[in-house]
């Protein structure tokens, strides 16, 4: 049988049933943080922005002039966080994070200049926060800044390296999985700062 394509139909050599592959079948973290602030800004509850990465091209190849080819390029100084934006009249400042570990989320994920930033900007009244997404439980959370800074110091001090999941479960938010706002952060931040 040919379909309207023209290709032919396969023919099945076993009546083995093939099992689906689910490698890969979920979005990334800052996929879904994506989608939800597009979902925000398109029904006006918020504007958030991926900030891009500061970089400086050095060598640019034009093998056709239609198509320039980036070969040399360097960071032009060190990011500070994800994503920023305004909601509800006050700027907002995260970060967003995955982690593979079952029981805890690893500092070692995050660098002193994005802490400086973070505090910077919660100082002069920002809602700051992380979302941290825990991939082997495949559950995100909305983890406030003023909960982070302790344990930044407190490793700096020879203290933990990590923050354990039960404390980002109890003081954080977690953020329900939705269609449209595939990670709904919003709602959390309601809870937590208004």
């Amino acid at each position: 049988m040919n379909y309207p394509n023209g290709k032919r139909a396969m023919k099945h050599s076993s009546n083995k049933i093939k099992q689906p592959n689910f490698s890969n079948r979920g979005m990334t973290l800052e996929e879904d943080i994506a989608a939800a602030n597009e979902f925000y800004r398109a029904a006006g509850i918020a504007v958030v922005h991926k900030k891009p990465t500061p970089i400086q091209i050095v060598q640019v190849d034009y093998p056709k002039r239609s198509a320039a080819v980036i070969k040399e390029a360097y960071f032009k100084q060190a990011s500070t966080t994800d994503f920023n934006g305004v909601y509800r009249g006050r700027y907002i400042d995260f970060e967003a994070k995955e982690t593979r570990n079952k029981t805890s989320f690893p500092l070692s994920n995050i660098h002193q200049h994005q802490i400086d930033h973070m505090k910077s900007c919660y100082e002069h009244g920002g809602i700051v926060f992380l979302i941290i997404k825990f991939s082997a439980q495949d559950e995100a959370y909305l983890f406030p800044s003023e909960h982070l800074f302790p344990y930044w110091e407190d490793q700096l001090n020879d203290g933990r390296k990590s923050i354990p999941y039960q404390v980002i479960k109890e003081k954080g938010v977690l953020l329900p999985f939705h269609y449209q706002a595939r990670i709904d952060y919003v709602k959390a931040i309601d809870k937590l700062y208004f």
